[in-house]
């Protein structure tokens, strides 16, 4: 597996990651035991990039994820998140970026996951009542003490990104970015470029929409959170169908998946992105981890942006877009 340099701080990254969310929350039912063995796989595949976040579970993704990297933690690089805050019973109770809480969410997710430094920290929503300077910097504390060896942002906009770099190196945004999410292209992309910071792609395949596996809502089980996302629903679920119908005729011509030619396309976007797709399942783990070996002559790039023009999806991203690019 191709290793990838985010940022300028000497950060690598395996080019395809594992996003472990779904293993514990909002795609349906959790199975912790075929979970860590998906984990294992994946750092045998050299899928050691693996991105999980305090609020998912709530706090039991950050736990399984810790007993997955018992006595493997030196062969993977860790992500993990703060700044969704949800309570004990699973309750949102909104965004935090003060710096008190942002020294008590590292050492909870160190707790939870079990080692003594997170490879790569997130803010996983930027607050909009706390400056990004006092955030950004009791993160960079964190990396002065050890607990922390490189930061991230998630979901920020250009004039954010800016300012949180000024008070310390952002080795990495995530966002999310797909053939059916192109929002980071006309300003965060360039302004990432311009300061020399990495973008980790999640979703990349558009919550599983651009496998062409889910074909009508009852793909979904019933505690599928996708079903309340607007592009799931409607007319707007028929309209994306019909977008998918591309990829599949490109990938029946290069004998493998619309899964594999949808990550080989954002790969092919730059050597400074990283995909985290989230797989509960051993196939397609197996399916996505194969994504790095296809390459796509111009023709074919060309064909996939024709079909997949900025703007063409259906509907919001998510049913309340009020926390994203601040």
């Amino acid at each position: 597996m191709e290793r990838r340099e985010l940022g300028s701080q000497d950060l690598t990254v395996s080019m395809v990651g594992l996003g472990c969310m779904g293993m514990s929350e909002f795609y349906g039912p959790a199975n912790d035991t075929q979970s860590i063995n998906v984990i294992h796989q994946a750092i045998e595949l050299g899928v050691t990039f693996l991105d999980t976040a305090d609020m998912y579970g709530p706090f039991t993704n950050e736990q399984l994820v810790g007993r997955a990297l018992v006595g493997r933690r030196d062969e993977v690089t860790l992500a993990t998140k703060f700044g969704n805050v949800r309570g004990e019973h699973g309750e949102f109770q909104g965004i935090s970026g003060d710096p008190d809480y942002v020294r008590h969410a590292c050492d909870a997710s160190l707790r939870r996951l079990g080692v003594d430094v997170i490879d790569l920290y997130y803010q996983h929503r930027v607050d909009p009542k706390v400056p990004i300077e006092e955030t950004v910097g009791a993160m960079a504390n964190l990396v002065t003490a050890g607990k922390v060896r490189y930061l991230g942002l998630s979901e920020a906009s250009a004039a954010t990104i800016r300012r949180a770099h000024r008070v310390h190196p952002i080795s990495a945004l995530q966002s999310e970015y797909s053939l059916w999410t192109r929002d980071p292209e006309p300003e965060i992309l360039p302004t990432l470029r311009e300061l020399g910071v990495g973008l980790v792609a999640y979703s990349p395949l558009g919550r599983g929409f651009l496998t062409g596996a889910i074909t009508s809502m009852d793909d979904l089980d019933e505690g599928d959170t996708r079903r309340k996302h607007p592009r799931f629903q409607g007319d707007n679920f028929e309209k994306n169908l019909n977008l998918v119908a591309t990829i599949r005729g490109i990938a029946m011509r290069k004998s493998c998946t619309p899964a594999q030619i949808a990550l080989a396309w954002l790969l092919a976007q730059g050597q400074d992105i990283a995909v985290i797709p989230g797989t509960r399942s051993l196939d397609r783990l197996a399916e996505n981890a194969a994504s790095a070996d296809i390459t796509l002559a111009n023709e074919e790039l060309l064909e996939i942006d024709q079909a997949f023009p900025f703007g063409v999806t259906a509907g919001d991203r998510y049913p309340d877009m009020s926390t994203v690019n601040r």
